[in-house]
Parts: C-alpha cells; sequence; structure tokens
C-alpha cells in the first residue's frame, strides 16, 4: 500500500460518517455509514433540485448526530456532468467530497454479495466502501481563468469535431457531383471558391455564369490571385465533369446548407481561438511556453486547460501521472516485461503532449538532437514512439518550471540536464 491511500484511510475516523452517493441524470440515492462499514441510516432517495438537495442535507446531517458523528464525507462517482451541481451544493455547505473510480466500483460490487447485480440501491454501499479503504481522490474543480480556459478549450476541440464532420460531408458531396474542382480549388474554403459556390453550386450553374461572370465576381470583392485564367480552368472542367446528372437540384440544396454549416463553425472556431489567445495573455508564463520554437498556442492552451493551477502539483511526475504517462510494467518471478505507459490520466492532456513532442522534433533542432539520442544510444535505445513520449515527460517538467517559478526558457540548459553517451564514454 502507498503512502497516500495510508494518509487517505488515516483521514477516516471514529467521528465520520461516509455518505455514498450514486448519482443519476434526475434521480440520486444515498446510503451512510460508519468507518468500519456499518450503515447509519435507512436509504435517501431525492431529486435533482435545490428543495430536494436540502433534504439530502438535513438527513445527512440528522444521521450525522444521531450516531455521534462530527463530520460528513460524500462519496461519489465522476459520471459524466451530472456530478456539478451536487458538488457546488455539497462545497457550499461545507461538506466533504471524495471521488471513487468507476471502474473501482465495477470491480468491486461482487465482492458482498457474489451477484452481478447493479441497481441504483447497492452502488452507494459500494461507493462508501471504496472511502473507507482510502481509495478515493479529491475532485479538483477549475476555478477563475482556468475554469474559462477549459471550457473554452472544450469548445474549441467541439468546434473542431464539427468542423472535420463538415469537411468529410462537403468531400463526398464533391466526389458525387463535381469531381474534377478539386483539381482548380486545392482549399474548397478558400474565399474565391467559396464566393463562386454561392453563386453556383453545380457544374450547369458554373457553365451559365461562364468565365466571364465568375471572374467579375472575383474582381468586385478586389481578389489577387485568381483571374481569368481560373476562371476558365473551372469552366472547362464543368464542361467535362464526370458527376451525378440526376438530382442536381437537391444536390444544390445540400450544398448550400452545407457550407452555411461550415461558415458557421469556421466562425465560431475563430471567436474560440480569439477568446483563448486573450485568456493566455493574461498568465505571464504562456510567453516563456510559446518562446519555445515549435510549441503554439494550441498546445499552450490545450495544456493550461487540461491541468490547470499549477500551485495545486509539488513535483512534474505528478502530472505526468494525471496524462497517464506514467510507467507500468507486468513483472512475476523471473519473467519481467517492458515498461510502458499507464494511460490511465487526461486522455486530453496525453494528445496535447503528443502533438507537442511531435512540432518540437519536426522544428527544434534542439529536440531533434534529443529525440536522435533517445533512439541511437547504444544503452538501451528507445523506439521512436517511445522517443516521443520521453519528449512529452520532458515537456511537462519543462512547463512546470517555468509557470511554477516565472523563469526564462533556457535550451541550453535544457540539454545540458541530458547525459550524452558519447561525453560520458569518453569521461
Amino acid at each position: 500500500m502507498n503512502s497516500t491511500q495510508n494518509i487517505k484511510i488515516s483521514q477516516i475516523t471514529e467521528d465520520i460518517l461516509i455518505v455514498g452517493i450514486d448519482v443519476g441524470c434526475f434521480t440520486h440515492y444515498a446510503r451512510a455509514f460508519d468507518w468500519r462499514g456499518m450503515e447509519a441510516s435507512y436509504v435517501f432517495k431525492f431529486t435533482n433540485c435545490r428543495d430536494q438537495f436540502e433534504r439530502f442535507l438535513c438527513w445527512m446531517r440528522k444521521a450525522a448526530h444521531e450516531n455521534g458523528k462530527k463530520k460528513i464525507l460524500v462519496g461519489l462517482e465522476p459520471t459524466g456532468h451530472y456530478w456539478f451541481a451536487r458538488a457546488q451544493f455539497l462545497e457550499e455547505n461545507n461538506i466533504g467530497i471524495s471521488m471513487v473510480n468507476p471502474y473501482h466500483v465495477k470491480q468491486t460490487k461482487e465482492l458482498d454479495d457474489n451477484n452481478q447485480t447493479k441497481n441504483d440501491r447497492k452502488d452507494p454501499k459500494v461507493i462508501a466502501k471504496l472511502v473507507t479503504e482510502g481509495r478515493y481522490s479529491y475532485p479538483y474543480v477549475p476555478m477563475g481563468i482556468y475554469a474559462d480556459l477549459r471550457n473554452f478549450h472544450n469548445m474549441y476541440l467541439d468546434c473542431t469535431k464539427d468542423l472535420i464532420k463538415v469537411k468529410n460531408k462537403l468531400a463526398r458531396w464533391f466526389n458525387i457531383w463535381f469531381p474534377e474542382y478539386g483539381e482548380v480549388f486545392k482549399d474548397m474554403g478558400a474565399k474565391s471558391s467559396l464566393m463562386l459556390l454561392e453563386k453556383a453550386r453545380t457544374p450547369d450553374a458554373v457553365i451559365t455564369l461562364d468565365a466571364e461572370g465568375i471572374n467579375a465576381i472575383w474582381r468586385e470583392a478586389k481578389l489577387r490571385a485568381v483571374g481569368m485564367k481560373k476562371a476558365q480552368r473551372i469552366v472547362d472542367a464543368a464542361k467535362r465533369s464526370i458527376g451525378r446528372k440526376a438530382g442536381r437540384r437537391s444536390a444544390s440544396f445540400e450544398l448550400e446548407m452545407l457550407l452555411a454549416d461550415y461558415c458557421k463553425i469556421k466562425t465560431q472556431l475563430n471567436k474560440v481561438m480569439a477568446e483563448l489567445e486573450g485568456l493566455c495573455k493574461e498568465i505571464p508564463a504562456t510567453k516563456q511556453m510559446l518562446a519555445i520554437k515549435g510549441i503554439g498556442l494550441k498546445n499552450v492552451v490545450g495544456f493550461l486547460a487540461e491541468v490547470g493551477d499549477i500551485g495545486r502539483f509539488q513535483t512534474p511526475k505528478q502530472i505526468q501521472k494525471l496524462a497517464g504517462l506514467a510507467l507500468k510494467e507486468n513483472s512475476s518471478g523471473k519473467h519481467k516485461s517492458e515498461t510502458s505507459i499507464s494511460r490511465r490520466g487526461r486522455k486530453r492532456l496525453r494528445t496535447v503532449l503528443f502533438t507537442a513532442a511531435i512540432s518540437l522534433i519536426g522544428k527544434n533542432k534542439a529536440y531533434q538532437k534529443l529525440h536522435q539520442h533517445y533512439t541511437q544510444r547504444l544503452n538501451n535505445p528507445l523506439k521512436k514512439k517511445q522517443s516521443v513520449v520521453a519528449i512529452g515527460c520532458k515537456l511537462i517538467r519543462i512547463f512546470f518550471t517555468l509557470l511554477s517559478k516565472g523563469v526564462a526558457y533556457d535550451e541550453e540548459k535544457m540539454l545540458n540536464d541530458i547525459v550524452w553517451e558519447d561525453e560520458a564514454i569518453a569521461a
């Protein structure tokens, strides 16, 4: 048992009432236990409104008073977004909150009755049992600027997913109705392309508009890099198009809707990025993070949104564990397997670090040298993907130092911290 769990167990004393809650969308079930696991009250059912929350608070306080308990600790599963309102209400009333892993609940629920049954009355008991054993964690809810960063970053990711979906639909549309369009416009989202598609959405409409009409649209908008030559190319492509001919009226209407969605999402994405850029400027250390060649605004925003306030961490290893990049191995007797990352943590943070490491290897000579060292050293060389993970962990330590100490980024110091094999052999 690790020391962290020992500390958590030591906090479960005789004067504490442990309440397990099975959180639902609208209806919740709660059960209360003492530190030995003996039930202290009846099963309490309440719904998702303030009056019912007040009833739940009275029920907990009554159960604590009747059993001579001075403190209350509530345990719950972080099931989606349903627990946010409950946690806020409990914090406002000075009730302690702890989180248990849903996977642990699933694995533990058969211990009492050897039955796979899952129901809303059984789960609160399992949750409370895990809390008494110290198998819980304390929830972190971002506050202030970090709350806005996380919310805006979630919006950015949602907009990005929606944009990819619309782009895929547009690609499908052009493959069916106008396959030659991509030969003329490599980027369908270019301003000249969107202006043309607003007036002519099918090959027939392009032919009717003619090269003179297309060029007139661009001249009126004072667009550069497009002219009569490109207008004639798109008309010629429309004349020889092998696109489907039946149903072009509905095809035109479909493209109109897809383009409206595309432009709407692009506008939303630009607004969200502007907000994120403004929030980053309010955190002074982000300038030092962006000073690293290969690190962009999206990398910095993603890291800060997922990690939150750096002051809640004592060491970079805690962030590494949060990202699911802690090393694990399976060993038994003489057998010892290769180590790998745990993948138990915030997937989005892991993705941010991985993409940032790829960008550094591609654009930053210092990290190219580091990647080469990791993959080609004589002693324990890493595979390319393992090296990317190692550089991601290195980036965690760098970001932690920049944010917590407010120092400037020093590339030479970063390289000097590495034990280079050729220098070690020479020494």
